[in-house]
Protein backbone atom coordinates (compact mmCIF):
# COMPACT_ATOMS: atom_id res chain seq x y z
CA UNK A 1 0.00 0.00 0.00
CA UNK A 2 1.25 3.66 -1.10
CA UNK A 3 -0.20 5.31 1.85
CA UNK A 4 0.11 4.92 5.58
CA UNK A 5 -2.67 5.61 7.74
CA UNK A 6 -2.72 7.50 10.72
CA UNK A 7 -5.34 8.48 13.51
CA UNK A 8 -5.64 11.97 15.46
CA UNK A 9 -5.65 12.07 19.31
CA UNK A 10 -9.60 13.47 19.41
CA UNK A 11 -10.80 10.26 19.43
CA UNK A 12 -9.37 10.03 22.88
CA UNK A 13 -9.27 13.57 24.24
CA UNK A 14 -10.61 16.87 22.55
CA UNK A 15 -8.02 19.91 22.10
CA UNK A 16 -10.76 22.44 21.48
CA UNK A 17 -13.28 21.30 24.53
CA UNK A 18 -10.00 19.47 27.11
CA UNK A 19 -12.99 18.42 29.44
CA UNK A 20 -13.79 15.80 27.24
CA UNK A 21 -11.80 12.76 27.72
CA UNK A 22 -9.29 14.56 30.39
CA UNK A 23 -8.93 11.37 32.21
CA UNK A 24 -7.60 9.37 29.28
CA UNK A 25 -3.78 9.04 29.34
CA UNK A 26 -1.43 10.03 26.47
CA UNK A 27 -0.50 6.66 27.16
CA UNK A 28 -3.96 4.95 26.61
CA UNK A 29 -3.87 6.57 22.95
CA UNK A 30 -0.74 5.86 22.00
CA UNK A 31 -1.47 1.82 22.85
CA UNK A 32 -4.81 1.89 21.39
CA UNK A 33 -4.11 3.55 18.78
CA UNK A 34 -1.65 0.50 17.46
CA UNK A 35 -3.13 -1.46 19.01
CA UNK A 36 -6.24 -0.82 16.67
CA UNK A 37 -3.02 -0.59 13.56
CA UNK A 38 -2.11 2.75 12.87
CA UNK A 39 1.33 3.44 12.06
CA UNK A 40 1.23 7.24 13.13
CA UNK A 41 -0.69 9.56 15.41
CA UNK A 42 -0.94 13.54 15.15
CA UNK A 43 -0.27 15.96 17.56
CA UNK A 44 -2.60 16.31 20.73
CA UNK A 45 -2.49 18.66 23.78
CA UNK A 46 -1.23 15.60 26.12
CA UNK A 47 1.37 15.29 23.81
CA UNK A 48 4.77 16.88 24.81
CA UNK A 49 6.64 19.20 22.09
CA UNK A 50 10.25 19.37 22.79
CA UNK A 51 11.16 16.61 20.04
CA UNK A 52 13.77 14.86 23.11
CA UNK A 53 10.76 14.08 25.09
CA UNK A 54 8.43 13.16 22.30
CA UNK A 55 10.61 10.83 20.02
CA UNK A 56 11.29 7.83 22.31
CA UNK A 57 7.79 8.02 23.68
CA UNK A 58 6.27 7.40 20.20
CA UNK A 59 9.29 5.49 19.12
CA UNK A 60 8.52 2.72 22.28
CA UNK A 61 5.09 2.46 20.45
CA UNK A 62 5.74 1.99 17.37
CA UNK A 63 4.36 4.86 16.20
CA UNK A 64 5.42 7.82 14.11
CA UNK A 65 4.38 11.70 14.23
CA UNK A 66 2.29 11.98 11.35
CA UNK A 67 1.39 15.77 11.32
CA UNK A 68 0.31 18.41 13.91
CA UNK A 69 -2.34 21.61 13.69
CA UNK A 70 -1.05 25.06 13.88
CA UNK A 71 -2.95 28.17 14.37
CA UNK A 72 -2.15 30.70 12.10
CA UNK A 73 -2.97 34.46 12.01
CA UNK A 74 -2.32 35.54 8.70
CA UNK A 75 -5.22 38.33 8.53
CA UNK A 76 -3.58 40.14 11.87
CA UNK A 77 0.59 39.36 10.63
CA UNK A 78 2.73 39.35 7.68
CA UNK A 79 4.71 35.89 6.21
CA UNK A 80 7.41 36.81 8.42
CA UNK A 81 6.19 37.59 11.93
CA UNK A 82 4.13 34.43 11.29
CA UNK A 83 7.18 32.47 10.55
CA UNK A 84 8.97 33.35 13.72
CA UNK A 85 5.61 32.62 15.86
CA UNK A 86 5.19 28.95 14.33
CA UNK A 87 9.40 28.48 14.26
CA UNK A 88 9.16 26.33 17.10
CA UNK A 89 6.33 24.10 16.05
CA UNK A 90 7.75 24.07 12.50
CA UNK A 91 11.33 22.70 14.09
CA UNK A 92 9.33 20.10 15.76
CA UNK A 93 7.45 18.63 13.39
CA UNK A 94 10.96 18.46 10.97
CA UNK A 95 13.22 16.67 13.78
CA UNK A 96 10.52 14.00 13.68
CA UNK A 97 10.77 13.43 9.97
CA UNK A 98 6.60 14.87 9.15
CA UNK A 99 6.10 15.91 5.67
CA UNK A 100 3.15 18.08 5.94
CA UNK A 101 2.01 20.61 8.64
CA UNK A 102 -1.04 21.31 9.18
CA UNK A 103 -2.36 25.02 8.79
CA UNK A 104 -5.39 27.11 9.64
CA UNK A 105 -6.24 30.19 9.81
CA UNK A 106 -8.45 31.32 13.36
CA UNK A 107 -8.32 34.86 13.14
CA UNK A 108 -11.62 35.64 14.54
CA UNK A 109 -12.46 31.89 14.34
CA UNK A 110 -16.14 30.39 16.41
CA UNK A 111 -15.00 26.67 16.55
CA UNK A 112 -13.57 26.81 20.17
CA UNK A 113 -16.78 28.90 21.32
CA UNK A 114 -19.29 26.35 22.34
CA UNK A 115 -21.56 29.49 22.60
CA UNK A 116 -21.13 30.68 19.14
CA UNK A 117 -24.06 29.87 16.66
CA UNK A 118 -22.06 28.36 13.23
CA UNK A 119 -23.82 30.72 11.05
CA UNK A 120 -21.30 33.41 13.13
CA UNK A 121 -18.75 32.60 11.75
CA UNK A 122 -16.22 35.08 9.41
CA UNK A 123 -16.13 35.18 6.24
CA UNK A 124 -13.56 37.18 4.07
CA UNK A 125 -14.85 39.95 1.44
CA UNK A 126 -13.28 39.01 -1.96
CA UNK A 127 -11.07 42.55 -1.45
CA UNK A 128 -8.99 40.98 1.80
CA UNK A 129 -7.81 37.88 -0.21
CA UNK A 130 -5.08 38.80 -2.28
CA UNK A 131 -3.71 40.59 0.64
CA UNK A 132 -3.93 37.04 2.62
CA UNK A 133 -3.13 34.88 -0.33
CA UNK A 134 -0.01 36.49 -1.11
CA UNK A 135 1.25 36.37 2.80
CA UNK A 136 0.29 32.32 2.68
CA UNK A 137 1.99 32.04 -0.66
CA UNK A 138 5.04 33.87 1.28
CA UNK A 139 4.80 31.33 4.12
CA UNK A 140 4.37 28.58 2.33
CA UNK A 141 7.07 28.78 -0.41
CA UNK A 142 9.56 29.39 2.68
CA UNK A 143 8.33 26.56 4.21
CA UNK A 144 8.65 24.30 1.43
CA UNK A 145 12.23 25.61 1.08
CA UNK A 146 13.28 24.40 4.87
CA UNK A 147 11.48 20.90 3.90
CA UNK A 148 7.75 20.99 5.24
CA UNK A 149 4.55 21.25 2.49
CA UNK A 150 1.74 23.37 4.23
CA UNK A 151 -1.64 21.50 4.45
CA UNK A 152 -3.94 24.42 4.36
CA UNK A 153 -7.12 22.93 6.62
CA UNK A 154 -10.31 24.53 5.65
CA UNK A 155 -12.42 24.39 9.20
CA UNK A 156 -15.78 24.57 9.86
CA UNK A 157 -15.90 28.31 11.95
CA UNK A 158 -13.30 29.71 10.17
CA UNK A 159 -12.55 31.91 6.87
CA UNK A 160 -12.17 29.07 4.87
CA UNK A 161 -14.66 26.89 5.50
CA UNK A 162 -17.17 26.07 2.50
CA UNK A 163 -16.80 24.37 -1.27
CA UNK A 164 -16.48 28.41 -2.10
CA UNK A 165 -14.05 29.00 0.49
CA UNK A 166 -11.54 26.82 -0.77
CA UNK A 167 -12.58 27.50 -4.74
CA UNK A 168 -10.96 30.64 -3.56
CA UNK A 169 -7.91 29.37 -1.64
CA UNK A 170 -6.74 27.53 -4.53
CA UNK A 171 -7.58 30.04 -7.21
CA UNK A 172 -5.80 32.61 -5.34
CA UNK A 173 -2.79 30.44 -4.06
CA UNK A 174 0.03 28.63 -5.90
CA UNK A 175 1.08 25.03 -5.83
CA UNK A 176 3.13 25.52 -2.71
CA UNK A 177 -0.34 26.15 -0.95
CA UNK A 178 -1.46 22.09 -0.24
CA UNK A 179 -4.80 21.33 0.09
CA UNK A 180 -5.77 19.22 3.73
CA UNK A 181 -9.19 17.71 2.38
CA UNK A 182 -11.46 17.08 5.24
CA UNK A 183 -14.36 15.18 4.00
CA UNK A 184 -16.30 15.40 7.34
CA UNK A 185 -15.58 19.92 7.85
CA UNK A 186 -16.42 20.06 3.49
CA UNK A 187 -19.77 17.78 4.21
CA UNK A 188 -20.71 19.97 7.13
CA UNK A 189 -20.08 22.87 5.95
CA UNK A 190 -22.40 21.84 2.18
CA UNK A 191 -19.61 20.90 0.41
CA UNK A 192 -19.06 17.92 -1.61
CA UNK A 193 -15.83 15.73 -1.24
CA UNK A 194 -16.00 13.72 -3.79
CA UNK A 195 -16.54 17.06 -6.26
CA UNK A 196 -13.36 18.91 -3.87
CA UNK A 197 -11.44 15.18 -4.21
CA UNK A 198 -11.67 15.19 -8.16
CA UNK A 199 -11.24 18.93 -8.55
CA UNK A 200 -7.78 19.23 -6.52
CA UNK A 201 -6.34 15.85 -6.30
CA UNK A 202 -2.85 17.57 -7.91
CA UNK A 203 -3.10 19.90 -4.40
CA UNK A 204 -3.83 17.61 -2.16
CA UNK A 205 -1.11 16.81 0.48
CA UNK A 206 -2.78 15.66 3.26
CA UNK A 207 -5.99 13.82 4.14
CA UNK A 208 -8.20 13.63 7.36
CA UNK A 209 -11.13 11.29 7.11
CA UNK A 210 -13.95 11.87 9.42
CA UNK A 211 -17.14 10.55 8.21
CA UNK A 212 -20.80 12.34 9.11
CA UNK A 213 -24.07 11.04 10.88
CA UNK A 214 -26.73 12.53 8.79
CA UNK A 215 -29.69 12.86 10.83
CA UNK A 216 -27.66 14.60 13.73
CA UNK A 217 -26.04 16.96 10.54
CA UNK A 218 -29.35 17.82 9.99
CA UNK A 219 -30.57 18.31 13.20
CA UNK A 220 -27.49 20.77 14.30
CA UNK A 221 -27.93 22.65 11.27
CA UNK A 222 -31.56 23.07 11.62
CA UNK A 223 -30.76 24.36 15.43
CA UNK A 224 -27.34 26.30 13.85
CA UNK A 225 -25.60 24.42 17.03
CA UNK A 226 -22.17 25.86 17.42
CA UNK A 227 -19.76 23.78 16.31
CA UNK A 228 -19.05 22.24 19.72
CA UNK A 229 -22.47 21.42 20.55
CA UNK A 230 -22.63 19.39 17.53
CA UNK A 231 -19.28 17.39 18.38
CA UNK A 232 -21.41 16.60 21.66
CA UNK A 233 -24.27 15.84 19.70
CA UNK A 234 -22.39 13.16 18.04
CA UNK A 235 -22.21 15.03 14.38
CA UNK A 236 -18.84 12.93 13.52
CA UNK A 237 -17.80 9.34 13.19
CA UNK A 238 -15.31 7.11 11.65
CA UNK A 239 -15.33 6.38 8.06
CA UNK A 240 -17.69 4.23 6.97
CA UNK A 241 -19.83 5.11 9.91
CA UNK A 242 -21.57 7.58 7.93
CA UNK A 243 -22.59 9.64 5.18
CA UNK A 244 -19.54 10.47 3.27
CA UNK A 245 -18.38 8.44 0.10
CA UNK A 246 -15.18 6.71 1.18
CA UNK A 247 -14.37 5.37 -2.17
CA UNK A 248 -15.59 8.21 -4.33
CA UNK A 249 -13.38 10.48 -2.58
CA UNK A 250 -10.16 8.12 -2.09
CA UNK A 251 -10.38 7.27 -5.90
CA UNK A 252 -9.21 10.46 -7.62
CA UNK A 253 -6.82 10.89 -5.08
CA UNK A 254 -5.26 7.93 -5.51
CA UNK A 255 -5.12 8.54 -9.50
CA UNK A 256 -3.15 11.92 -8.73
CA UNK A 257 -0.29 9.78 -7.16
CA UNK A 258 -0.57 10.79 -3.49
CA UNK A 259 1.70 9.10 -1.08
CA UNK A 260 0.62 10.51 2.00
CA UNK A 261 -1.22 9.69 4.98
CA UNK A 262 -4.91 9.37 5.52
CA UNK A 263 -5.88 9.80 8.92
CA UNK A 264 -8.69 9.14 10.42
CA UNK A 265 -10.12 12.29 12.75
CA UNK A 266 -13.65 11.86 14.75
CA UNK A 267 -13.88 13.61 17.68
CA UNK A 268 -16.80 12.15 19.61
CA UNK A 269 -17.35 12.42 23.32
CA UNK A 270 -15.22 9.27 24.28
CA UNK A 271 -17.32 8.80 27.29
CA UNK A 272 -19.81 8.16 24.46
CA UNK A 273 -18.22 6.43 21.98
CA UNK A 274 -15.19 4.26 23.05
CA UNK A 275 -12.09 5.26 21.98
CA UNK A 276 -10.69 1.74 20.97
CA UNK A 277 -13.87 0.85 19.49
CA UNK A 278 -14.14 3.36 17.15
CA UNK A 279 -10.32 3.63 16.07
CA UNK A 280 -10.55 -0.33 15.52
CA UNK A 281 -13.57 0.59 13.06
CA UNK A 282 -12.52 3.28 11.28
CA UNK A 283 -8.85 1.07 10.71
CA UNK A 284 -10.91 -1.61 8.86
CA UNK A 285 -12.75 0.53 7.25
CA UNK A 286 -10.33 2.62 5.51
CA UNK A 287 -7.49 -0.01 5.24
CA UNK A 288 -9.94 -2.02 3.22
CA UNK A 289 -10.47 0.55 0.78
CA UNK A 290 -7.22 2.21 0.87
CA UNK A 291 -6.28 -1.37 0.15
CA UNK A 292 -7.74 -1.48 -2.96
CA UNK A 293 -6.74 1.62 -4.07
CA UNK A 294 -3.55 2.56 -3.38
CA UNK A 295 -1.58 -0.39 -4.94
Amino acid sequence: MTVRLGINPLTWSNDDLPALGAENSLEMCLTEARAAGYAGVELGNKFPRQAAKLHPILQAHGLALVSGWYSGRLLERDAEAEWTAMRGHFELLQALDCKVMVFAEVSRCTHGDQLAPISQRPCLPKSAWPRFAQRLNALAERMQREGLRMAYHHHMGTVVQSAEDIDQLMANTGDAVGLLLDTGHLTYAGGDPVQAAARYAKRIVHVHCKDVRRDVLERCRNRDSSFLNAVLEGVFTVPGDGMVDYRSVLEPIACSGYRGWLVVEAEQDPAVAPPLQYAQLGFRNLSALAGELFL
